[in-house]
């Protein structure tokens, strides 16, 4: 090896807040148009964010995880009891509010989680540990295909899912090729009007702080991480960097590609198919495995067809329904504390509802 002495030191990368900032035109033009009809939308909304993570960085710390549930606290559901009993009973009670500090896996209130993996790969004994969360598809099978278009994608390329309008069907979890979201029964729009025939309950996933990001804040898990693990700005700066952090480490990615590409980047010193081997796999803890383009099927795009015009028109009138009942609500106990109000509801903040993206 040559010696580095006398050698001029390597630019200084931004760091992730930094990044951001230098973003933060783009993400906040897409949020200032995103009420505007997508075809008149500034061609700077076209880059969206995306997040990189660097995997020889991460150390299992925890802080991501507490710092996400404690900033989102306000976003988890609060169930009403007793649950409604449902007709047919193949749609099973998810209860999980009272497992609320359950880490080890995804759940309603736990929206980002560490896997931790012990591989051997080149002679040498390698343990990465893996933040998961929502991937933040660019084209999401669950924002095309909810019939009722509760899952959007808003045009900074978040991913949400309004949980004023979700029945809690689990379409998303079903068509997500990594079954992210989770359900917890008991709480939504479902009690109010469908309260024993319609889906049983709200869907729940990492929203990406997008209340934070709308006040030119970064994600709480990336603020708080003491190894700077996350980076996250436009979607070209940060595929750059992607494969600028695999070529000195001569790793690999994950999430260019799988399903199309996502807005979350993993590098890795590592195949990402030795991790998938080795990390624990099942109901909320997604693997790393290969993911063609979900929406590349003929069934998909077929239903993603049918399904935006009604989803869309489903979307509006659930909402308007929504703001009823919650005014009705008001009226009946005018002194009763009014709901934590929202940064920014989907309704104003979203460029599509549902449909094919890009």
């Amino acid at each position: 090896m040559k010696s580095q002495d006398n050698q001029p030191s390597p630019p200084e990368r931004p760091t992730s807040r930094r990044r951001f900032l230098q973003a933060l035109g783009l993400a906040g033009a897409a949020s200032a148009s995103a009420a505007m009809p997508a075809a008149h939308a500034s061609p700077r909304d076209e880059e969206e964010l995306v997040t990189v993570l660097d995997l020889s960085k991460c150390i299992a710390c925890g802080a991501c995880v507490a710092a996400c549930k404690e900033t989102n606290a306000w976003k988890h559901p609060e169930p009403e009891h007793p649950y409604p009993k449902m007709y047919p009973a193949r749609v099973k009670v998810a209860e999980w509010s009272d497992k609320r500090e359950v880490d080890d896996r995804l759940t309603p209130y736990t929206w980002l989680y560490i896997q931790s993996a012990t591989v051997e790969y080149r002679g040498e004994t390698h343990e990465i540990n893996i933040p998961r969360r929502c991937l933040h598809c660019f084209n999401p099978p669950c924002a095309n295909l909810c019939p009722w278009g509760a899952a959007r994608k808003q045009s900074n390329g978040i991913v949400r899912i309004d949980a004023d309008i979700c029945l809690g069907g689990s379409k998303c979890k079903s068509v997500c090729p990594w079954n992210i979201p989770e359900r917890q029964t008991g709480v939504g729009l479902y009690r109010k009007i469908l309260p024993s025939f319609a889906g049983n309950g709200v869907m729940y996933k990492c929203d990406r702080c997008y209340d934070r990001i709308d006040q030119g804040e970064i994600p709480a898990c990336i603020e708080s991480c003491p190894m700077e693990v996350q980076t996250i700005g436009p979607r070209k700066e940060m595929v750059a960097l992607a494969h600028e952090l695999a070529d000195e480490m001569g790793g690999f990615i994950y999430g260019e590609t799988e399903n199309g590409g996502t807005g979350t980047l993993y590098v890795s010193p590592v195949p990402f198919g030795l991790l998938n081997e080795a990390i624990t796999k099942g109901p909320g803890r997604p693997g790393l495995g290969p993911a063609a383009n979900s929406m590349e099927t003929a069934e998909n795009l077929t239903w993603a067809f049918l399904l935006a015009p009604v989803a869309g028109t489903a979307a509006g009138l659930l909402k308007a329904g929504s703001h009823l009942i919650h005014e009705a609500e008001h009226d009946q106990h005018p002194t009763a504390k009014p709901r934590t109000a929202r940064a920014s509801d989907p309704d104003s903040t979203d460029s599509s509802h549902g449909g094919i993206e890009g």
